[in-house]
């Protein structure tokens, strides 16, 4: 009578800490459960989230673990079964022996309401409330709160001296015009303009998401706009107009997942900085210090991101650059020079490939400068590039830079950003050892729009800096969460902008359209 439970674990000091989230249903008599139960687990994509599986065989009239038998268990990362969908992994049994059953993990994400409405209305034969002309129409939504309150949700533009308007088309989230549900009441109050700011009454309707909605081959949907008091006071009165929706479209917003699921791959590259500012990597003061059982700050910071990044990389192959050193042969100076020395092919296999990669070149390289980062950004952007010209969310690149001071290429570094801030790209830089960082911050936009010499602005935001020091005495998942939290909206809104749906995903959107 096999059944599954899932548990999540961390890192407490030294202490491995596992917490039981769920359990599954147990199945009768069979050798291939499959079972129905759905686990719910947060996603953060800035976090090593993991999991542990286990299958257990339980006896007859007893649910408890106590008496069960273990049949093997299976560890993976959150991450790793959001990348693939659907992750299959061998049980393994005490002693991490594999035998011959597998377990097989499937992932889906459980949308929100983030999709847009696209609306577009007129009206005809509207009531004219001007003597010397005709009305100035604009019209009014607004959502109808559980508590019955009224809030705003759109506004249109007023069409001066005409009875039968057409409004310009405008968009607004679901959650914004009916809190994603279909079935709210909205009220539509239509008004005719006045200079004075005491706009007069023309006439009001209700209704809902889900009948805008409604599919009517041929017909128009539309409503009357009707005058409560000329309603009560009128014996003929039919209406004071008709409102008619023209136009209702719902774009669907792709969330971070929606293209990690559809096949997108982060492409994970690492720079790092050998100018001479960081000491002589023999010296146990130099920041390239190799210690045998405490990692420095360079490896602390690469581990830390590299470690998430790695679960949505298929082939876990990760190139890896130095800058501001003199290399070999001839020992001239490069900014953007393979780590592993291979230029042809600079990948090194997984995060550990990486750091043995960076301490076999320590002892081959002369430590060197200036800090210049313009080149190597550069390079991962002529990657990028390549991939936006496919015009498919197939890869995204994430560049690692880790530097040990100010830069002195800033004019090249703010232009190199400019340019990549148009590709599927993000920049991530972390400021090693005590140096002041301040200038560095410009680069981060947080405080304002960071622009080319030229004054080209940066068409979105793709750089985040922090000073390693910020988090010396935090754990490196801290590090990691702060440098990585903004890599799903980047990633979204370099897709959405470009209109660039996920790979392999049906058509979300649903369109009704109708003409004036």
């Amino acid at each position: 009578l096999p059944f599954l439970f899932i548990s999540s674990f961390f890192n407490l000091c030294t202490v491995c800490v596992c917490l039981q989230v769920d359990r599954t249903e147990v199945i009768r008599s069979s050798s291939s459960p499959v079972f129905s139960k759905i686990f719910l687990v947060d996603y953060y994509f800035e976090e090593v989230q993991r999991l542990r599986f286990e299958l257990h065989d339980i006896s007859s009239g007893n649910n408890g673990l106590r008496d069960a038998d273990f049949l093997g268990a299976m560890e993976c990362t959150l991450g790793q079964i959001v990348s693939q969908r659907k992750l299959t992994k061998a049980l393994l049994k005490q002693g991490n022996t594999a035998g011959k059953s597998s377990i097989t993990v499937t992932a889906e994400e459980l949308s929100g309401n983030d999709d847009y409405v696209e609306l577009s209305f007129s009206a005809r034969k509207l009531d004219d409330k001007d003597f010397f002309s005709k009305s100035d129409p604009f019209l009014e939504i607004f959502r109808i709160n559980d508590d019955g309150t009224e809030s705003l949700v759109h506004r249109t533009e007023t069409v001066m001296n005409n009875l039968s308007p057409v409004w310009k088309s405008f968009k607004v989230s679901l959650n914004t015009l009916c809190s994603g549900d279909h079935d709210r009441e909205l009220k539509c109050t239509v008004w005719d303009w006045d200079s004075n700011g005491k706009h007069d009454f023309i006439g009001e309707f209700h209704t809902t998401f889900k009948e805008m909605r409604v599919e009517q081959e041929g017909k128009q949907i539309q409503w009357e706009c009707i005058n409560p008091k000329y309603q009560m006071k009128k014996k003929n009165y039919r209406n004071s107009g008709v409102v008619i929706l023209n136009h209702c479209k719902i774009i669907k917003m792709y969330s971070f997942l929606d293209y990690i699921m559809g096949g997108c791959q982060i492409q994970f590259t690492v720079a790092i900085d050998f100018t001479a500012s960081n000491g002589d990597p023999r010296n146990s003061c130099s920041l390239h210090y190799i210690h045998p059982y405490q990692p420095n700050e360079y490896l602390k910071a690469l581990v830390a991101v590299g470690e998430i990044c790695q679960d949505y990389d298929s082939d876990k192959m990760f190139p890896a650059f130095g800058f501001g050193a003199l290399i070999p042969p001839d020992f001239k100076v490069s900014h953007d020079f393979a780590v592993n020395f291979d230029e042809d092919n600079p990948e090194c296999a997984g995060i550990q490939g990486v750091v043995e990669a960076y301490q076999n070149c320590l002892p081959k390289i002369q430590l060197y400068g200036p800090t210049n980062i313009a080149p190597i950004i550069q390079k991962v952007a002529s990657s990028a590039s390549e991939e936006m010209h496919t015009k498919e969310a197939m890869e995204y690149f994430i560049l690692l830079i880790l530097t040990d001071g100010v830069i002195t290429d800033m004019a090249d570094t703010r232009e190199a950003i400019v340019h990549a801030s148009h590709l599927p790209m993000s920049v991530i830089i972390v400021g090693v050892g005590n140096a002041d960082f301040t200038d560095m911050q410009i680069l981060d936009g947080d405080d304002g729009i960071l622009r080319s010499p030229k004054g080209e602005p940066v068409l979105r935001d793709i750089v985040q800096f922090v000073p390693f020091k910020d988090f010396k005495h935090a754990s490196p998942a801290a590090l990691a969460k702060s440098v990585l939290a903004e890599v799903p909206n980047q990633v979204v809104d370099y897709y959405n902008a470009k209109g660039i749906k996920p790979k392999c995903m049906s058509d979300y959107e649903s369109t009704r359209t109708f003409s004036p």
